[in-house]
């Protein structure tokens, strides 16, 4: 029998939804990157953002960091950046006196969270010392170490980082994640978002949910969330040995701060123990873009198992709102197919395009609704690939 969580948590675990509610409420699709950022947080680890410009990543965090009550530090890097833009200016009156020291107040040593856009630009002399604040959680200030408040690091970055020097710092973020340009069936409710976000920007400001100081609390007594059944762990080896199988490189200090991240995906739910659902965040911890299909491989195959047998807890489907979308997509495509008017190549490939993405988004929704709409997709690519056009 499951061990319930305690009041406390379920407590925290409500505010930390109503979180994803709002974030959800602005991201358009963005479910799962939503829950891997409350994890982070939770977890006191850090996360890199991925993707073209363009794609919220910058916005997200932003957003983010309103709904905790924190002090936040965000800065875009260039290689042209110096230490004391990130860290403080060295205090001049202390220097004369043969002092050398950094006046840190408002700056990243005394931040809760950070956001670090274009991380990878910074020179080694910021990377020494970020690598030493992501580990340590300590800032070496003129022979005097103080202790960092940090609660998490969140960066991005629009490409991977290939040069071996970015490697000691791409490994400390535990997670990787990819924020992309949306399928084109969320066009509309895109734009509308967009309008309502930049509407919203001008007047309101959302209020603080979480406190800075209930997560170190969590954080402090994170050793009582760190307990996990025999048959978790069994699978979690058979995970890890299938994906160094493969090629993906995991070492053995991330195997073990993986566990911290299983345990507060358990607490962001306000459940007692991570069940085999937690296993979705391995699909986040590639080493380069081209293991993250090997990962979805092998991870989602353990996951959906267990969401057949508990399809209550699902997370991330579609839901109505998504089928909405894509039906309404559907009908403009099926009218531009079908409407007698001459599509040129360019026209119809892109519509093409257009159902392939919508019949893929709809294979991960289990409704009788769904599998409709898939027939229908069939349908319409059987009609147009008969077509004489294709003949």
């Amino acid at each position: 029998m499951t061990k319930p969580a305690p009041p406390t948590d379920v407590r925290l675990a409500t505010r930390l939804h109503e979180a994803a509610r709002v974030m959800d409420n602005h991201f358009l699709d963005k479910q799962e990157v939503v829950r891997l950022m409350l994890i982070t947080v939770v977890a006191g680890e850090h996360m890199l953002l991925i993707g073209p410009p363009g794609t919220a990543k910058s916005a997200m965090v932003r957003l983010f960091s309103q709904l905790i009550d924190s002090r936040y530090f965000e800065y875009l890097l260039t290689r042209f950046t110096e230490p004391n833009e990130l860290f403080g200016p060295v205090d001049i009156r202390a220097f004369r006196e043969g002092v050398y020291t950094r006046r840190t107040e408002s700056m990243l040593p005394e931040a809760e969270v950070v956001f670090l856009d274009e991380i990878f630009r910074s020179n080694s002399a910021i990377l020494n010392s970020l690598l030493t604040i992501l580990n340590e959680r300590t800032f070496n200030n003129g022979g005097k170490v103080m202790k960092v408040p940090l609660l998490s690091m969140f960066g991005a970055s629009n490409e991977v980082p290939n040069d071996d020097n970015l490697s000691a710092i791409f490994d400390r973020f535990l997670l990787r994640v990819v924020s992309d340009n949306l399928d084109s069936y969320h066009f509309h409710n895109l734009v509308a978002r967009g309008v309502a976000n930049e509407a919203r920007k001008l007047h309101t400001a959302e209020p603080a949910l979480i406190t800075a100081a209930e997560l170190r609390d969590v954080h402090q007594h994170f050793d009582q969330h760190l307990q996990f059944s025999e048959d978790f762990l069994s699978k979690y080896k058979g995970l890890i040995f299938q994906i160094r199988s493969e090629g993906v490189s995991v070492s053995d200090r991330r195997v073990v701060k993986l566990l911290k991240l299983f345990a507060a995906s358990a607490i962001v739910d306000g459940r007692a123990a991570p069940n085999d659902s937690d296993f979705f965040l391995l699909k986040h911890i590639w080493n380069n873009l081209d293991q993250t299909e090997i990962l979805e491989e092998i991870v989602n195959p353990v996951v959906d198992r267990y969401y057949r047998d508990h399809p209550a807890e699902r997370r991330f489907a579609s839901g109505q709102a998504g089928l909405d979308e894509m039906l309404a997509e559907l009908a403009m495509i099926r009218e531009l197919l079908t409407g007698g008017d001459a599509l040129s190549d360019i026209q119809l490939f892109s519509q093409l395009k257009n159902l392939n993405e919508i019949k893929a988004a709809l294979a991960s929704v289990d409704s009788e609704t769904a599998r409709r709409m898939v027939a229908e997709v069939d349908s319409l690519l059987e009609s147009v690939f008969s077509s004489s056009k294709f003949g």
